[in-house]
């Protein structure tokens, strides 16, 4: 099997394409830059941006999968920017691959496209999108999914995974946030209630990537559906992060700011942002003062049952390798 990994050279696309090639697929990596580490896995690499559309019919041409994981992340930022990549991006991805033929397209969506910024607790694929969302990231991640889902029928088989707050030795997005704001002295607790989220070891997160190519194909249970990833086992978030915190040498989290006082925060940061035009990101922004201050945690019988997903790597086991990773195997 001959697959393109868009964003293999990220952290996610990085676990997904060792998988691969530890199978012995063919990979192809589309990525805005080489990476040489690609190279000595005998990855082929082609470069270009998801939002020209040339750049990705050239990395989808040849292929029988795409497994697309490349996104803008992030809790600020442009607007537009978000949805050249996220939007425009994943529909050049899906019509190069109904121009080459492609059968097969896993999408990486994550659980944000249903969150509104209350508490979601054993919440399933019924759940729906919300009317309104507080941050560029989960809309236009929302318009792709639903574009990705919308396309499958009697040619191309799509489906989108959901891994939420996916982590790991390497992880340049959550833990780094985590330990520079920890560092600082700026982390804070957003409320006082036991908040339980849902975490995703990024070796868990690449298997169900893995498994979603190999068991996707038209008409089959996968196509055109949406599945929640996790590890399966809810995390008290507030201990979570301490024991992140821990894992790199840190002290716990030991203050708090009202939940309402840092949505307020989020919002008049936002404003004055936008208004002023400045650059960075504000402290705090409504999206993140959600995330940080309600329960969301999935279901994932449906990935079990029709994946055949298993989270094989436990919270527990996460977080000895992390510390690993720091120089302190605890």
């Amino acid at each position: 099997m001959k697959v393109l990994v868009t964003g293999g050279g990220g952290f996610l696309g990085g676990a997904v394409v060792r998988r691969l090639r530890a199978r012995g697929w063919h990979v192809r990596s589309l990525t805005r830059s080489a990476y040489p580490w690609l190279d000595e896995l005998g990855v082929e690499q082609t470069l270009g941006d998801l939002a020209d559309a040339d750049a990705v019919a050239k990395a989808v041409a040849g292929t029988d999968v795409v497994i697309h994981t490349a996104a803008k992340a992030g809790v600020w930022g442009r607007h537009a920017d978000y949805v050249a990549t996220n939007v425009a991006g994943t529909e050049n991805v899906i019509a190069a691959c109904r121009a080459a033929g492609v059968r097969r397209l896993v999408y990486t969506s994550t659980p944000s496209v249903v969150h509104g910024g209350g508490d979601l607790e054993g919440a399933d694929e019924s759940t729906p999108y919300p009317e309104h969302f507080d941050a560029a990231y989960p809309e236009t991640k929302a318009a792709a999914e639903r574009a990705v889902l919308a396309a499958n029928g009697p040619d191309l088989a799509t489906v989108a995974l959901r891994p939420h707050l996916i982590w790991g030795p390497g992880d340049p997005h959550l833990i780094p946030r985590v330990l520079t704001r920890a560092r600082a002295g700026k982390l804070r607790r957003i409320g006082t209630r036991p908040v339980r989220v849902d975490v995703t070891y990024v070796d868990n997160a690449a298997d169900a990537h893995v498994l979603a190519a190999e068991k996707l194909d038209i008409g089959t249970a996968p196509a055109g559906k949406a599945y929640f990833i996790s590890n399966g086992e809810p995390v008290e978030l507030w201990g979570f992060l301490n024991r992140v915190l821990a894992a790199a040498g840190l002290p716990p989290v030991t203050k708090s700011v009202a939940a309402w006082k840092a949505r307020l925060a989020g919002r008049v940061l936002e404003a004055t942002y936008r208004w002023l035009r400045l650059s960075g990101e504000p402290a705090m922004t409504r999206f993140v003062a959600a995330q940080l201050g309600t329960s969301h945690w999935y279901d994932i019988a449906a990935a079990r049952r029709d994946l055949g997903y298993e989270p094989a790597v436990s919270v527990d086991e996460g977080l000895r390798r992390l510390a690993a990773s720091f120089g302190g195997a605890k």
